[in-house]
């Protein structure tokens, strides 16, 4: 006898008619027709049933105080940083852990259950950061969140962001951060990315670097950063986030980069809001769409992951903590409207974001955490088309949210009165 059986599920590899059994939290069976009973059986009636949305850039210390202390009027990435230096001052813990959890709720209803979350670490008090780690303990039955320690004003910048961001370890969190552009100098900036992941190293943690956030072609942070991960042996344990300068570099120097990245088995998070809204600000036209090279990226082999960012904070005032969203936007922004192109955007809020935060137990295997998505699509890029509605959301083998399918009722003459935007294409 299992917990739970889903039947009749497709799957984003392209595998249909499949059962998945449940036991004690974990996945017990994947198969077609599985011969068991259960506690509890769901139906997915041949819909997508995928891992989690996995978000591996998120900024939650900030998220939903949009207009405080004031709205970002021009919405640029500079009246943001000075927004949130406004605000700061006047933050309370219990505000930012009850913002935190009511976007944690929105996250939930979203099937989004994995957020690596940056917190800045530049406040004397650490109060972003003891909120997060009660946030952290809170929500861990069902959702597993990472904290970086990010010097949002610069580790060299900021007097005494250095000493803060080892106290912020020092109390839990898990992956050291930087923002290298941002110190007053490249070679500050540089030396800060030697410095980082020299800590990071001697502490076996994991490195994720805000990286190059600028329209500067000759912002190449990166380079270092893929340097460094060699030097030290941190193959595999490295992402570079946002890495917009890339979009503005000439290809002959791209060519060359990209292999070193390569080399050093560097993961890589583009943030298509964000990157879309706050870069390019200086040019007239044409002007550029400012994310980093996904499909480049991705044809190289290094893992590609799509963020969220901000939501309804000092730097993007929209969002909904919805990662289909989020794959949406990249489809569009990076070009990738091939099948296999709109399936890669898929895995990028899925698996490649779970790889890169090293998540355990990730997948629909045997022996995997049974944390399940069920879909009202029959297939990624449908999913994607639709932002399909989370018909279940399934954490350790228990249901934790679900929404009714989506049938809008019509009044037409010689129309029939529902409807479904599921269209499974004609073949040729």
């Amino acid at each position: 006898m299992l917990d739970l059986i889903v039947r009749n599920a497709s799957f984003a590899d392209g595998r249909r008619g499949f059962d998945v059994g449940v036991q004690a939290g974990r996945i017990a069976a994947v198969e077609p027709h599985l011969q068991a009973d259960a506690g509890q059986t769901i139906d997915a009636g041949g819909l997508l049933l995928t891992p989690p949305f996995v978000d591996s850039h998120f900024h939650m210390d900030a998220t939903l105080s949009v207009g405080l202390p004031r709205r970002n009027r021009s919405g640029t990435l500079l009246e943001g940083i000075a927004l949130w230096g406004e605000l700061k001052p006047h933050l309370t813990q219990e505000a930012i852990v009850e913002r935190a959890l009511a976007y944690c709720d929105w996250a939930v209803a979203r099937g989004l259950l994995a957020i690596r979350s940056h917190v800045d670490v530049c406040d004397p008090r650490l109060l972003a950061v003891d909120a997060l780690l009660e946030v952290k303990k809170t929500v861990a039955p069902y959702i597993d969140l990472q904290l970086v320690a990010f010097p949002q004003d610069g580790v060299y910048r900021s007097p005494g962001a250095m000493d803060l961001l080892k106290e912020a370890l020092r109390r839990g969190v898990d992956v050291v951060g930087g923002i290298p552009h941002f110190e007053r100098t490249m070679e500050d900036g540089r030396a800060s990315v030697r410095a980082l992941c020299e800590i990071a190293a001697a502490q076996g943690l994991l490195v994720d670097m805000h990286c190059d956030e600028t329209d500067d072609p000759l912002s190449r942070h990166v380079e270092t950063l893929a340097a460094e991960t060699v030097r030290l042996g941190l193959q595999g344990r490295v992402v570079g986030s946002h890495l917009t300068s890339m979009h503005s570099m000439d290809n002959y120097h791209v060519s060359k980069l990209i292999p070193l990245m390569a080399e050093a088995d560097l993961g890589a998070i583009a943030n298509p809001f964000a990157n879309m809204v706050l870069m390019g600000r200086h040019d007239t036209y044409p002007k550029r769409r400012g994310m980093t090279r996904v499909p480049e990226l991705m044809a190289a082999g290094l893992t590609v992951a799509l963020g969220q960012d901000s939501t309804m904070d000092p730097w993007y005032g929209l969002g909904s903590g919805d990662m289909l969203d989020v794959a949406h936007m990249a489809v569009h922004v990076a070009q990738m409207t091939g099948l296999d192109d709109m399936a890669a955007c898929f895995a990028a809020v899925t698996d490649n974001a779970a790889r890169l935060m090293h998540l355990e137990g990730y997948g629909l295997a045997p022996g995997c955490r049974a944390d399940m998505v069920l879909l009202e699509a029959h297939d990624p890029v449908e999913a994607i088309r639709l932002r399909a509605t989370r018909l279940k959301v399934i954490r350790r083998g228990k249901v934790i949210a679900e929404t009714p399918m989506q049938r809008p009722s019509l009044a037409l003459p010689g129309r029939r009165g529902d409807v479904s935007f599921l269209w499974v294409p004609a073949k040729p």
